[in-house]
């Protein structure tokens, strides 16, 4: 199994620094991850956070594209249903070209509401788009009807869904699924099936939230307050657009204590033999060839998400590749 980093570039209103600054640093990351022996690099979206989330994941891809040269780069996820087809294909194919054939598409329904409203787009028929866009750029690239082509003949295309029925979509549609939760790997050879696809040809890969550290109990308390804002903020934004009240504020100790599950329940803070040992058993029987991890979680200072991305490359990637 490989390791990947993944970046949402998230800039707290209290940090302090520059969105420029942080998004210089991330790229001088990407780079350090390559030159580290990361596999991947993935990067989100999302629009209208306080705390600037990234909004353009394939233009940050370009960026990543032109100062790397090995590492495979994935969007984790862009968020199909608010840009047209043709669009998609045309930013996704200057990444590919960029890249010299790097590109790793992943497509997600969305979820919140401002989002689609500042797109005009509709959330009830999101899952439905999201099926079409994967359905309608396998079209626009085979008939040559957008240009330039992307390098790669068939571009990976990975369904960002997490529970069995968006499994069974993807497996549907004869996608990758984006999650590395072995149970969701049943549902997802069953639709493989029913799309008239070989269930022997299943592609898996996904996040998992964690936190890589040589002292889990010494860093705990530096740790401890970003994991609270992440998950706090994360809660927050949900509900936006809609007539639910603000979550109350997590527990990181509560989560910390809760098994990863591949979707946002779960965080593990530990050594990097206990995140190989809990990848393992949350992979355990499914062809889930990439894990990622956060390189920085609530936007962490500079130190430790540099120190963060040293171990996920260099002591958690052996231990996976050895798996």
């Amino acid at each position: 199994m490989d390791v990947g980093v993944y970046f949402d570039l998230r800039n707290p209103p209290a940090s302090g620094r520059s969105s420029s600054h942080l998004y210089g640093f991330t790229l001088e990351m990407c780079e350090e991850a390559e030159r580290l022996g990361a596999h991947s690099i993935w990067v989100s979206e999302h629009h209208l956070f306080d705390d600037g989330y990234l909004p353009r994941p394939l233009t940050f891809a370009a960026a990543i594209a032109a100062r790397t040269q090995r590492v495979r780069i994935g969007t984790a996820i862009l968020i199909g249903p608010l840009h047209s087809a043709p669009e998609i294909a045309e930013d996704a194919a200057v990444v590919d070209l960029i890249s010299d054939g790097r590109l790793e598409l992943g497509l997600g329904a969305g979820y919140r509401v401002p989002e689609f409203e500042l797109y005009g787009a509709d959330p009830a028929a999101r899952y439905a788009v999201n099926d079409d866009r994967a359905r309608e750029l396998r079209a626009i690239w085979a008939e040559g009807r957008v240009t330039p082509a992307p390098v790669q003949e068939r571009v990976p295309i990975w369904m960002g869904y997490l529970g069995p029925k968006g499994a069974r979509r993807a497996g549907r549609l004869g996608e990758g699924l984006l999650t590395p939760n072995a149970a969701m790997l049943a549902p997802y050879r069953e639709g493989l099936a029913e799309g008239g696809h070989d269930p022997a040809t299943a592609r898996m890969a996904g996040g998992v939230q964690a936190w890589i550290t040589d002292d889990p109990e010494a860093d705990w308390p530096v740790v401890r307050p970003h994991l609270a804002y992440q998950l706090d903020s994360y809660r927050r934004h949900m509900v936006e657009g809609t007539d639910h009240p603000t979550p109350r504020p997590v527990d990181p100790e509560r989560v910390r204590q809760q098994a990863l599950d591949g979707a946002l329940r779960g965080f593990l803070h530990g050594t990097p033999a206990d995140a190989a040992d809990a990848i393992r058993r949350l992979t355990a029987g499914a062809p889930v060839e990439t894990a990622y991890i956060f390189a920085s979680i609530g936007g962490m200072p500079d130190d430790l998400v540099a120190r963060h991305v040293q171990l996920i490359c260099q002591k958690l990637g052996p231990l996976l590749a050895d798996a």
